[in-house]
């Protein structure tokens, strides 16, 4: 089976069908973007693919819309949009077209359904409300700003919706790749921090080739006992804090108070380190000139932690 076409619903456009469109545009780059209500295009065939429209969701016969009723249901009872349907059906192979290692192709499925995906179909049914983020970020929710994209209410010229949707088409994914790539560095940094726990054993300080994203991968290693990172970030080392949680800024074990906003000459003095070079004022990362001033101050905060 060829696909030829890629067939919406024409008209305005919402989030669902544009980021349906990111997915399927990506899978078959050949194929033809048509965006129209007429049933010779809205018929299942197999040149086509066919979604936010039509009246049915037949995976077999390519067709994803959730309008009808009975509307298409996740195994929790939340509703489908055409998004979610895609998603469903074509996530996999998108996820593959973005070079994402076979390894971590389910988990990243799951975490982008659960985390971008749904909160999309949920808006688009009317399951949920922008405004439950509140007054001031109702207007900023990614569908919000996507639709926000279509032709102002008298914009009338022929091919204002069709010409405002491929214009938001790019935009739209930005988003999808942009959130793809950083799961997917998610987990390469994961893989790099179990290394780096085991070479650590149960030494205090973990140390990094580079900055990245490390929580997660301590929290599954279960390295309890460690207190503070260690990176190299350009030309100077960094000692960074460990986070508690998500929904938290409390430390594993804060840098010393005596440090607290202190730069070059008066953090040498009060840490005794030769190339200290800076603190921050919350006590949660300090710069070092080399590897040996790092570790040293490394050491130096380990040792204030378990002493207090």
């Amino acid at each position: 089976m060829t696909i030829t076409h890629l067939v919406t619903h024409s008209g305005g456009f919402h989030a669902d069908e544009l980021l349906s469109s990111v997915i399927l545009t990506r899978l078959f780059p050949e194929a033809e973007l048509i965006r129209s209500r007429d049933k010779a295009w809205i018929t299942p065939g197999e040149d086509r693919i066919i979604y936010d429209v039509g009246g049915q969701f037949d995976a077999a016969a390519e067709i994803f819309d959730h309008h009808q009723r009975p509307n298409p249901l996740r195994e929790d009872g939340q509703p489908y949009s055409s998004f979610g349907l895609i998603w469903k059906q074509y996530g996999r192979d998108y996820l593959r077209a973005m070079d994402v290692p076979e390894q971590d192709i389910e988990a990243i499925h799951g975490s982008f359904d659960r985390g971008f995906v749904l909160p999309v179909d949920l808006l688009d049914n009317g399951a949920v409300n922008a405004a439950e983020a509140g007054p001031l970020f109702a207007g900023l929710t990614l569908p919000v700003l996507l639709e926000s994209l279509k032709p102002v209410f008298d914009d009338r010229e022929d091919g204002a919706d069709d010409r405002a949707f491929m214009a938001a088409l790019p935009v739209a994914r930005t988003f999808v790749e942009a959130q793809i790539r950083r799961k997917a560095a998610k987990y390469r940094a994961e893989a790099m921090v179990m290394a780096a726990i085991e070479a650590a054993g149960e030494g205090r300080v973990l140390e990094l080739p580079m900055g990245m994203p490390f929580r997660a991968g301590v929290e599954k290693a279960g390295a309890d006992h460690l207190l503070f990172v260690i990176h190299p970030r350009g030309s100077d080392w960094a000692l960074t804090t460990i986070r508690m949680g998500d929904d938290t800024f409390d430390n594993r074990a804060d840098l010393p108070a005596a440090w607290a906003g202190l730069t070059d000459d008066a953090l040498e003095a009060a840490s005794g380190v030769s190339g200290a070079k800076f603190c921050h004022n919350g006590r949660f990362i300090a710069v070092a000139a080399s590897r040996e001033a790092v570790v040293k101050m490394a050491d130096i905060a380990v040792a204030e932690a378990l002493a207090g």
